[in-house]
């Protein structure tokens, strides 16, 4: 595959990945937690707000749903922690749990988002069955991120890049609940979910003065699942699909 070229500074390749990834994985937790504090985390604090669903209390799925991902929230930034401690043989180990719990998260995923929409859960003039494109979209990407990943576990530089690209892919949930991006329609919570794939980006340009393929590919997807999703929502197919999964 062929990698994108750009002029490169004088950073020795690999000097700061470590630290990098480091700061990426806890930026995007403080992101999730930024997001779903006042509906999750902090819940009580904030007197219990209404869903996006218009209830005033949180189903059971929505409670595992929200435990389950928070697992990954935890995961992810101890596995960065991990490699750049240089424990690899434990960042290992856990990689083999982080498998299962991704497979966990996809089906309880899937599961959530169609249980809501069909109570109607949605941003506010939003159709329901279009906005479950989102959501599913969002899981269909991680799941064929963590797929890529986990197939090339060996090959460290695609590997790190796959990970991100697999956390970014989830994101929306998060950034579009971030202060302006409330109310806003699902757009802008999708693309400020791509800025950390950027920063990797710029990251590899400046290290290493060409972008690793895994961002060219795997970026570009996921740029690109955006308007497929939002235009696929919009449609009868779409429409008579997701109508057949929320029966």
């Amino acid at each position: 595959m062929a990698e994108a070229t750009i002029p490169r500074l004088a950073v020795r390749p690999g000097s700061y990945d470590r630290a990098f990834y480091s700061t990426v994985a806890f930026a995007m937790a403080a992101v999730v937690v930024a997001g779903f504090g006042p509906t999750f985390y902090f819940r009580p604090l904030f007197g219990a707000p209404v869903t996006v669903s218009g209830t005033s209390t949180l189903s059971t799925l929505t409670i595992v749903h929200g435990l389950v991902f928070s697992a990954w929230v935890v995961l992810f930034p101890l596995q960065t922690t991990l490699i750049a401690s240089r424990r690899v043989a434990l960042h290992r180990r856990l990689g083999m749990a982080g498998a299962v719990l991704a497979v966990v998260m996809v089906v309880i995923g899937l599961r959530t988002a169609i249980v809501g929409a069909a109570r109607g859960a949605a941003p506010p003039g939003v159709d329901p069955l279009a906005f479950l494109a989102v959501p599913v979209f969002d899981m269909v990407c991680f799941t064929g991120f963590m797929t890529v990943a986990i197939w090339l576990r060996t090959r460290k530089e695609a590997h790190k890049r796959l990970m991100l690209l697999a956390y970014a892919s989830i994101l929306t949930a998060a950034t579009a609940r971030l202060g302006a991006a409330q109310g806003a329609g699902p757009l802008l919570g999708l693309g400020l979910s791509l800025t950390f794939v950027a920063a990797g980006v710029v990251y590899d340009g400046v290290s290493r003065g060409r972008v690793h393929p895994a961002y060219v590919w795997g970026g570009t997807l996921l740029a690109l699942s955006i308007p497929a999703r939002l235009a696929l929502s919009g449609t009868a197919a779409w429409r008579a699909l997701a109508e057949a999964l929320v029966r």
